[in-house]
């Protein structure tokens, strides 16, 4: 009997290393300052709804130009796209510590920062996907897509944390000033790399038409449709916790912001243990993928029937650790399985439907709530995302056995005794 996996054999490989630091520290900026824009929104217009504003204007441009940044990072080498990329991210950190510094009693700066924010991300977002996946060999490259789920939760509570801790001393400026100081870790992460050892995928040749090649691609791909279209749904309907979390404690179980923050805990632990199981697995197989979309939709609709507190949250745990394992096994299916040229554009794709799924998923599922009850759109959710994950079975099931039909086909005229036999 072969031993398991190790869940940590992506750490094996030194430049992968150096990314999973640097992603961890990242991440953490990251969070801080997302902590401080809400609350500089908050503090300048005392409105909820101005804060999700800015999560539009961040969102929309993925929608707009993702594919485009797909493009780009399939025609040009992915180092320098990704360090590019670092440079513009820590500018506008810094464009927004120099607006907190000056007092602006506008929101308008603030949100001209998050759509340049936005436009970066669609454009290098594709690029720093391919790029980590040269830092480790494919075979690795599931175990370094959960790895990085653990580090990217572990960055968003330590950065909350950090954020609430110092938010009191530095301010505003000071959490936009020191994730703007992340940036440059990645950066000399990157520069510290060995040459020698990245996996380099192979690039698409310089032509007109890439975008409606990978769109191309992507719409006469089933598989990767049906895939997708499975990914949207549980990300809507199935993904939007903090919507429904935030309904559930104000609203049934009557615990208040309290109640809120030990749901929001338990559900980032949840996260954490789902990237170990994810890591732990030799393969994120297409059945994982469907198994565990069903799963954590019976689980997301069972967690609307939960009387207390602690009964919900101990819901969220197996949900949010579905959760990371349905994203992780998504996009490692959908990168591996596509051509090494068409990579940057599939990993557009995965972005611009995740974005999608966040901008419906919020609002539909907060109306739910509000004209139905919390419990009633958790259940709507999970009864969606089991009826999604069945039709997904079903629909790649089905292109399986055309596919085994069209390769025995060729054998049978070649040998026609084989039908008699």
């Amino acid at each position: 009997m072969s031993p398991s996996p190790s869940p940590f054999r992506a750490l094996r490989h030194h430049n992968y290393r150096l990314w999973a630091g640097a992603d961890v520290i990242s991440v953490t900026g990251t969070w801080m300052q997302v902590l401080g824009v809400n609350w500089l929104i908050l503090t300048l217009t005392g409105s909820a709804t101005s804060v999700g504003l800015s999560l539009v204007m961040q969102a929309l441009p993925t929608l707009a130009l993702g594919m485009w940044g797909g493009a780009l990072a399939d025609r040009l080498p992915a180092r320098p796209v990704v360090i590019a990329a670092q440079l513009a991210q820590a500018a506008l950190a810094a464009a927004l510590a120099v607006i907190a510094l000056a007092d602006v009693r506008s929101v308008l700066p603030i949100y001209a920062v998050a759509l340049a924010g936005g436009v970066v991300t669609a454009l290098g977002g594709p690029a720093l996907g391919r790029f980590g996946a040269e830092v480790v060999p494919p075979a690795d490259l599931p175990n370094a897509m959960a790895l990085g789920s653990v580090l990217s939760s572990a960055g968003r509570i330590l950065g909350m944390s950090l954020a609430g801790a110092l938010l009191p001393i530095t301010g505003n400026a000071g959490l936009f000033t020191l994730n703007a100081a992340t940036f440059f870790v990645v950066i000399a992460a990157v520069a510290a790399m060995r040459r020698r050892e990245f996996h380099v995928l192979a690039v698409a040749e310089r032509q007109p038409g890439a975008v409606l090649d990978g769109l191309r691609y992507v719409l006469r791909t089933p598989w990767l449709l049906a895939v997708l279209a499975l990914w949207f749904v549980s990300g809507s309907l199935g993904r939007n916790y903090q919507v429904t979390m935030a309904a559930m404690s104000a609203g049934p179980l009557a615990s208040g912001a309290g109640g809120y923050g030990l749901l929001s805990t338990v559900f980032a632990v949840g996260t954490v243990l789902g990237g170990f199981l994810a890591a732990s697995r030799p393969r994120l197989t297409i059945r994982l993928l469907l198994v565990t979309a069903f799963v954590t939709g019976v689980a997301q609709a069972l967690s609307g029937l939960m009387p207390s507190l602690w009964t919900f949250a101990a819901m969220m745990v197996p949900i949010a650790a579905g959760a990371v394992a349905l994203d992780t096994t998504v996009s490692a299916r959908a990168q591996l399985d596509s051509p090494e040229e068409m990579r940057g554009r599939v990993i557009a794709a995965l972005s611009i439907v995740s974005a999608g799924a966040g901008a419906l998923g919020g609002p539909l599922l907060g109306w739910f709530s509000d004209a139905l009850g919390p419990r009633v759109a958790l259940e709507i959710g999970g009864v969606a995302c089991v009826a999604s994950s069945l039709l997904a079975a079903a629909a790649l099931a089905r292109l399986s056995g055309r596919t085994l039909r069209q390769a025995v086909r060729p054998r049978r005229r070649l040998e026609p005794g084989l039908k008699n036999a």
